[in-house]
């Protein structure tokens, strides 16, 4: 079972500053049939004006993944880290016992990003943040784990998550097609742009597609496509 979800029928908020489409119910937006995937519990794609972002506010016992599709966020937490994460690179926050940070674009033009909150299966945990540069020619052409919680081999040297879950992507040339085999495993894949074909369901750029009961995935790009891919347990 695919479900495509497109992106015209996302939830919607812009502040101006931000302007901001929810896969799941967020903030203002609710819709009973999307308030999560598995433990996937939030994929915001957010445009960020320059010079504007997030002030402290404070989180807890949440996975929280940034994946930065243009320009560059800034972080900020009360740990001192502070960090700056540039296009397809990936930023990791487990909020454990609570945290407070802020995220900032202090860049000169729009930055874009993917926020994607993950239930964890341990609540209490330290709170902490890292980030990682994933070079470019290592991804293009094949799935690459970003973060994961999953006790594989194939994951070592990812961002790590606490829960059972991955995130995964890939930048792929027109023509090329990938798999990923999922077994009895939930999936949720987003192309932060261009378009594919998922086991024969085509999939626009931005939109989403909930992923059940397809023990392997066939991923093809129908042209130059930029994908996101998350793993998950059935169970939140």
């Amino acid at each position: 079972m695919i479900e495509r979800r497109t992106f015209n029928s996302l939830g919607k908020a812009n502040f101006g500053w931000l302007d901001a489409k929810h896969h799941f119910s967020f903030g203002h937006y609710y819709d009973q049939k999307r308030v999560h995937w598995g433990p996937l519990r939030v994929w915001n794609d957010d445009t960020i004006a320059a010079d504007t972002g997030f002030d402290p506010h404070p989180h807890r016992d949440m996975e929280i993944i940034t994946y930065v599709r243009k320009g560059a966020i800034t972080h900020q937490d009360f740990l001192g880290n502070e960090g700056r994460t540039e296009a397809g690179d990936v930023q990791v926050m487990s909020a454990g016992t609570g945290i407070v940070h802020a995220e900032y674009n202090r860049e000169p033009g729009d930055t874009q990003i993917f926020q994607i909150w993950i239930i964890p299966n341990k609540a209490g945990v330290q709170p902490r943040w890292e980030s990682r540069e994933f070079p470019k020619g290592d991804r293009a052409g094949e799935l690459v784990v970003l973060a994961s919680g999953r006790d594989v081999d194939a994951d070592k040297g990812a961002l790590t998550i606490h829960q059972d879950a991955a995130l995964l992507a890939a930048t792929l040339p027109a023509g090329r097609t990938v798999t990923h085999t999922l077994g009895d495993r939930l999936a949720y894949l987003v192309p932060a742009r261009g378009r594919v074909k998922v086991n024969g369901v085509e999939i626009d750029a931005r939109d989403g597609a909930a992923i059940k009961d397809e023990p392997v995935l066939t991923i093809e790009a129908l042209e130059e496509a930029e994908i996101l891919l998350a793993d998950l347990p059935k169970a939140a």
